[in-house]
């Protein structure tokens, strides 16, 4: 078992917002659009949800991703420039 240690009085710790406290949003891959990055290490990829397949954003991926491939989005109201 973790000790916490703290003021007599002061109460617990603030306890921290982490990731795991944050809703998800799940999306699929529609569209591969193309590589960007320095050294091309990231795909721009277009997705749309899948609570709401009417919407699509752009977004980059970074590490392998192809059509068909579900994405778990921790923020979803920021869409990526295109690539020019």
């Amino acid at each position: 078992p973790r000790v916490a240690t703290y003021l007599a009085g002061a109460g617990p710790p603030a306890r921290r917002a982490t990731a795991m406290d944050q809703p998800v949003k799940y999306c699929k891959v529609t569209k591969v659009l193309g590589r960007t990055g320095q050294t091309g290490q990231v795909t721009q990829v277009r997705v749309e949800f899948l609570d709401d397949p009417a919407r699509s954003i752009i977004r980059n991926v970074k590490g392998p991703v192809r059509e068909g491939d579900i994405l778990t989005l921790l923020e979803w109201e920021r869409e990526a420039r295109r690539l020019r």
